[in-house]
């Protein structure tokens, strides 16, 4: 078996690998690193879960030089956020056993921080190309000391027409720089990369040209709009660990809270979430804290999160290349997954030409439960909400409104005559002046007419009432004769 000792990789990295419990490498690190380490362009297609990260992240940390501040001199580009703070956490332990220092760049975040990590020093920068971008017109950083460029997930950055910005950064690098590319295909596009960027590159192709749809079972379940969130979460109670990929993220963030209301514990991970919430997402998914991941095509590109049994579709992917990339968070490293497309009847056509695209013939039927295979699935339960006290505002223990519309007996007295205890214990009414009474079941908002004169009796408030009523209209009949 070969290792990385025998690749040329330093021992003090050996170390930290197998401290790390990463001792042998894969296929596409054992082709990779050595001509890496030898400083030459490097063109692999691999696809994603092959190790990639450390096939290009070894050979960059061993040649990397010492920076000076606001000049880096090795850059990793890559199109997501998730997917750099990933490369990050991958390679800056590693970076320090050789005294180098990381960081990574991306949108959504402050820049009084990254301002002030590029005045300390970066020698390895992990970057997204729009804020990157952003950096370089406003003088923060020079790349003209960059003299190792990685392109991570070339293709995707095309897809998102990241493809100007691209070529816009490494014309800003030095010109007798190391360029390594890596990509899940090497053509349109990122053939051009490599036809104008890149100087007798070594091509290397490990793993099958698609994403495998044969270690995956994949199932079509016809139904309603309105069964999905509730297929959904049977689904996920009986496959454990899933994905869950809709179109918009209105859509995600409504079927994380139909899951949640379920008493599953969800994450949504999207766009439009700052990038705290993105990470803390990513973090409580990845750590097993939650049994769902409801994300948008963010997730489905670049993601390494192990251990996912089955993804579902809840929103059909626009095409045939987007399902291969959304499914291939399941069944990684060799394992085994499912995959269930929730499909609408009016969605049949179009999902028929997804099936075409991908290569494979799988019959739509109404969902059925037994045909799935059995996973160890571990529950974990949404939170509870904070219970701000019991909606039974008439119990005995309330103090404030529980007594308004409780029935007068002998409980009601007794309580009443507490009540008027602590109050003649409280404060004392001043001698010769009636203590005045607030009646609790008249609203605060009538307005009466002042009492004038002692009531004797009902038939005394009727006849006043009457003779103010008659005052009054002959008072009004007067002013109007006048």
């Amino acid at each position: 078996m070969v290792s990385f000792s025998d690749l040329g990789v330093s021992r003090r990295l050996v170390k930290a690998l197998a401290e790390q419990g990463i001792n042998q490498p894969f296929e596409v690190q054992t082709e990779s690193i050595p001509d890496g380490m030898l400083g030459n362009d490097l063109c692999c297609r691999a696809p994603t879960g092959s190790g990639k990260t450390l096939a290009f992240g070894l050979p960059l940390i061993e040649r990397t030089k010492q920076a000076e501040p606001g000049f880096p001199t090795s850059l990793i580009l890559t199109p997501t956020r998730e997917l750099a703070e990933q490369i990050f956490q991958v390679l800056d332990p590693l970076s320090r056993e050789l005294g180098l220092y990381s960081y990574a760049v991306y949108g959504g975040v402050s820049y009084t921080k990254q301002f002030k990590a590029l005045e300390r020093g970066v020698d390895i920068l992990v970057a997204c190309p729009g804020r990157l971008i952003d950096l370089l017109e406003r003088g923060s950083i020079s790349l003209e000391d960059v003299d190792i460029v990685v392109l991570d997930e070339a293709d995707r950055m095309a897809d998102m027409g990241f493809m100007q910005p691209v070529c816009q950064i490494i014309d800003e690098c030095r010109e007798d720089r190391q360029t390594i590319l890596f990509s899940a295909t090497l053509d349109d596009e990122v053939a051009d990369l490599v036809r104008d960027y890149q100087t007798n590159p070594v091509t290397i192709e490990v793993g099958p040209k698609e994403v495998s749809m044969e270690s995956m079972t994949h199932y079509f379940w016809l139904m309603p709009n309105s069964k999905k969130s509730t297929i959904s979460s049977e689904i996920i109670r009986k496959c454990g660990r899933s994905i869950v990929f809709c179109r918009t993220r209105a859509g995600a963030d409504r079927v994380g809270d139909d899951l949640m209301h379920d008493g599953l514990a969800a994450q949504t991970l999207h766009g439009g979430l700052s990038q705290k919430q993105r990470d803390r997402a990513m973090s409580r998914f990845q750590h097993g804290e939650c049994m769902a991941l409801i994300a948008t095509d963010v997730a489905a590109r670049g993601i390494d999160v192990e251990g996912v049994n089955c993804v579902i579709h809840y929103d059909p992917p626009e095409n045939g290349k987007a399902y291969k990339h959304r499914s291939g968070r399941t069944a990684r490293g060799g394992s085994t997954g499912i995959v269930i497309s929730l499909i609408q009847k009016p969605q049949r056509k179009t999902v028929s030409k997804i099936q075409r695209e991908v290569g494979i013939n799988v019959e739509f039927c109404p969902p059925n439960f037994a045909e799935l295979p059995e996973f160890e699935v571990e529950f974990i339960g949404a939170q509870r909400r904070r219970s701000f006290g019991s909606r039974n505002r008439n119990e005995s223990n309330r103090n404030h409104y529980g007594r308004r519309n409780k029935p007068q007996g002998n409980s009601g007295n007794k309580h009443r005559s507490q009540g008027n205890q602590r109050g003649r214990n409280r404060t004392q009414a001043p001698q010769g002046k009636p203590k005045r009474e607030y009646n609790k079941k008249k609203p605060r908002n009538t307005h009466h007419r002042p009492n004038r004169g002692k009531k004797s009796g009902s038939q005394n408030n009727d006849q006043q009432s009457r003779g103010r009523r008659r005052g009054g209209r002959n008072r009004r009949g007067r002013r109007g004769n006048n």
